[in-house]
């Protein structure tokens, strides 16, 4: 293998190809990144760890087509270091020998028969625009639970009926869930998936900007999601198990609900919340047109701040842990935020206004569980 590539563009590449690499590879082939020129002039650079693949291709001059496989941590340190200068990349028996400039490597190679083959993109496809995708993908993952003790709740619920999309995770303590739309290649499409939150996350990131996002899930039972974008190839193993049936946690209606600018709010939870301990939260009570805010207690330090809200039904006063509060809030993109209510004791809805007045938009909707306060 011969071949020649801009600096930049083998240095993105390498970077995306190195996110699926695992940390502990199970076999010692897996910690690489194989490299495959063709003679049409695109070389492909592939990662996988039985459960995500990466996989990416970038134009070079190709001299001599061929394959390698090298540590990828190692390459994607490399390739980020070096001058802004073509490099060179030939194989010489057991090494890969990479120039730019006056900077020379020379990498050992793995033994490239024994890496698996990637996995084949699914059928059953659809497009999205990139930003609408990163966005929601974003409004929905901060729910997701951290807990690999309980994988189920680490993944991303996706529903799919004809055209419409929706997002949803929870880690018991909030639910997030977004509906948006794509466009299906068959009209009738219909699926469920369960997708790891962090996979998810990547790929929105890094393929959020490209314009066009594909999305395809396997039919009939398949359990693996791909995604494609700008020569950019991602699939994923699904999340096995019955996800919790969360939709129902959303009130039929609530009667008391309270309308705050977004930013002002955000902004007073983060300074009343500096006085709070860990897991301690910060009480909202909502009257005659105002929120007052408050955190801790007793003889422990305390802070309180007032805030103009329009209220709709009977005072209330609830708690909630701030950084939840926090991430609700950030996932808003609208002036306003709306905070819907049955009662002190069962959960808020959260929801986006982009006038003072007006109806809120249930696109995204976040639910939030009270935190019970001592009596």
């Amino acid at each position: 293998m011969k071949l020649q590539v801009e600096r930049d563009v083998l240095a993105e590449a390498v970077a995306w190809a190195a996110r699926a690499l695992p940390s502990r590879p199970p076999v010692p082939v897996l910690a690489g990144v194989l490299l495959e020129a063709d003679a049409q002039g695109t070389v492909t650079l592939s990662s996988f760890d039985y459960e995500v693949s990466a996989r990416v291709e970038v134009p070079a001059r190709v001299d001599e087509p061929g394959r390698a496989l090298v540590s990828g941590r190692l390459l994607a340190d490399i390739s980020r270091s070096l001058p802004a200068r073509p490099v060179e990349l030939v194989t010489e028996g057991t090494k890969v020998t990479l120039s730019c400039g006056a900077s020379r490597f020379n990498l050992l190679t793995m033994p490239v028969e024994e890496y698996p083959s990637l996995p084949a993109m699914p059928s059953g496809s659809g497009t999205l625009p990139g930003d609408t995708f990163t966005e929601a993908v974003a409004q929905v993952t901060i729910a997701a639970s951290r807990d690999e003790t309980l994988p189920i709740l680490t993944g991303v619920r996706m529903e799919i009926e004809g055209n419409r999309l929706t997002l949803m995770a929870t880690d018991r303590y909030r639910l997030a869930m977004r509906e948006l739309e794509w466009q299906p290649d068959a009209p009738e499409t219909s699926a469920i998936a369960l997708v790891r939150a962090r996979t998810l996350s990547e790929v929105a990131r890094s393929m959020g900007a490209t314009g066009s996002i594909t999305m395809a899930l396997g039919q009939g039972g398949a359990d693996l999601i791909g995604f494609e974008a700008g020569g950019r190839h991602a699939t994923s193993l699904l999340v096995d198990g019955e996800y919790p049936k969360v939709r129902a946690l959303f009130p039929a209606e609530s009667p008391i609900h309270a309308v705050v600018e977004r930013a002002p709010l955000m902004e007073a939870v983060k300074r009343v919340a500096l006085v709070a301990e860990r897991n301690t939260p910060v009480r909202l009570r909502f009257e005659d047109g105002v929120l007052a805010l408050e955190a801790g207690q007793g003889e422990d330090a305390q802070a309180s701040e007032s805030l103009d809200a329009t209220l709709t039904g009977e005072s209330i006063s609830i708690a909630f842990n701030p950084q939840f509060l926090l991430d609700g809030l950030g996932a808003l993109s609208t002036t306003y935020a709306r905070l819907s209510f049955t009662q002190a004791t069962r959960p808020a809805v959260l929801t986006g206004q982009r006038e003072a007045e007006g109806d809120d938009d249930e696109s995204y909707r976040y639910l939030l569980m009270p935190v019970r306060l001592a009596t």
